[in-house]
């Protein structure tokens, strides 16, 4: 089993326990990431059974998460500024270059740290109760998360600008159409979604999934000569596995379901 703490659960989940689903428990501080809860997610998912192909991520309570524990700010100098960060960078590389996709599960407040944290998921999630928001340019800090990274390929440098220097808030609706969350679901829907899609997810083949979460980004990044060159490596290498081979034979001898799943 995956290590819990007080502030987050993981339960293991599904019939062949193929789905972990690891769950901020801190309602009451409307799941405010501390350094103690921000080291268990760390753990949480590079200690997944082997058993685990999909994994969601979620928020006890009315909110995933509103962000940094500000009663844990405190003064630092530059150098233990740096390192505490980069912790944080360690953890949440965790998910998103973790052994399998992870789909966040959106409601409520997801800000700061929780916007950071959600973006390093794979999917995301919201319902309609989701509302999006950057306040550390108007709390005289900066992301520290990974923020400035992820977030501005998600909506643009433009529009994450905009949300530090003004503090502005995106609403579910606008949220989905900027590219924050792939789905928007009613309220009080988004974990079911996110499970159905984790279950979808968990049938995949392992390695591909593994390099959509590994080489895509990466070749995406990369100048075209070298990315065409990499995805040709990793197509060559995801074909050849045993399982995609198997997949490959059945669908040609017409044992594999050709219906294409919508939304």
């Amino acid at each position: 089993m995956a290590p819990s703490s007080k502030d987050l659960s993981v339960e293991i989940t599904g019939k062949k326990k193929e789905i972990a689903v690891v769950r901020l428990t801190r309602p009451a501080k409307r799941n405010a990431l501390s350094d103690g809860l921000v080291a268990a997610l760390r753990d949480a998912f590079q200690n997944l059974p082997a058993s685990v192909r999909a994994a969601v991520i979620d928020g006890e309570g009315e909110h995933f998460c509103a962000g940094l524990d500000l009663s844990e700010l405190k003064e630092r100098d530059a150098g233990e500024g740096m390192h505490h960060s980069r912790s944080w960078h360690a953890a949440l590389d965790a998910v998103q270059f973790g052994p399998v996709p992870v789909v966040a599960a959106l409601h409520g407040a997801v800000v700061g740290g929780g916007l950071e944290l959600a973006s390093a998921a794979h999917i995301r999630v919201a319902d309609d109760t989701t509302f999006y928001a950057l306040p550390e340019g108007t709390r005289g800090i900066f992301v520290g998360g990974g923020g400035s990274v992820r977030i501005p390929k998600l909506i643009g440098v433009a529009r994450m600008t905009d949300m530090m220097l003004t503090g502005r808030v995106y609403n579910a609706e606008d949220g989905e159409r900027l590219g924050f969350a792939q789905y928007r679901v009613p309220a009080g829907g988004a974990f079911d979604k996110a499970m159905e899609l984790a279950a979808r997810i968990a049938t995949n083949a392992p390695l591909t999934n593994y390099a959509l979460m590994h080489a895509l980004p990466r070749i995406a990044e990369q100048p075209a000569d070298h990315g065409f060159m990499t995805e040709a490596l990793i197509s060559a290498i995801a074909q050849s596995a045993p399982e995609a081979k198997a997949r490959v034979r059945d669908f040609l001898a017409g044992k594999a379901g050709t219906k294409v799943k919508r939304g």
